[in-house]
């Protein structure tokens, strides 16, 4: 006696359909407000509009895949920027804006108080105290393989991310601070300085 599966495999085009249909739900205040993907979800797609942080089940082998893992939620007005933007224009007693876009304004508000002259800030970071960032979590067993691998990991990152001018502030400070004397941190850190922003 043979009995048929209740359940269908799915087209390409159901398959298509049904992860653009997720994608466009998490990218809501809505629900689902947790997203597990495998490593296919680490390139060409974007959920920054509502989260800022990854969950690393496991780690990638190498620096290029982790910052392509976090830059799914470290995009173009981002979450987390947009985060300390709202804090900003409502410490400043700025809770409403007028026209059909109130970020807009919001943003415009924000060019006002940032340090920088370029289109980086306030668009794509906005650090403000107590303020939104991008969270990386990688929840790894103590005295595991992957435990020990995490900071090397992230050290090479840091790197990576410097041969392009672009180092995450505290992966590089603290890849440094490993592997670089106390005497002589100053010193390189002039050294590999580089601004990369715009003139104006």
């Amino acid at each position: 006696m043979t009995m048929s599966s209740p359940y269908r495999a799915e087209s390409s085009d159901q398959a298509a359909m049904r992860e653009s249909t997720i994608r466009a739900a998490f990218n809501s205040p809505f629900w689902p407000f947790v997203l597990a993907t495998t490593s296919i979800g680490q390139e060409g797609l974007d959920f920054h509009p509502y989260c800022h942080a990854v969950v690393h089940w496991n780690l990638p082998s190498n620096p290029v895949d982790l910052e392509q893992r976090e830059g799914r939620v470290h995009r173009y007005k981002g979450h987390a920027v947009r985060k300390n933007v709202a804090i900003l224009v409502r410490k400043n007693g700025h809770a409403s804006m007028p026209g059909a876009n109130p970020w807009a304004g919001f943003f415009k508000k924000a060019e006002k108080h940032a340090d920088h002259t370029s289109e980086i800030v306030p668009y794509w970071v906005f650090p403000i105290d107590d303020g939104a960032y991008i969270e990386r979590h990688a929840p790894t067993l103590p005295l595991s393989r992957e435990a020990a691998r995490l900071p090397a990991l992230r050290g090479s990152l840091a790197v990576y991310r410097m041969v392009f001018g672009q180092p995450r502030q505290e992966d590089l400070l603290e890849h440094l601070t490993r592997t670089v004397p106390e005497q002589d941190l100053a010193r390189i850190s002039g050294e590999l300085y580089i601004d990369l922003e715009p003139r104006s």
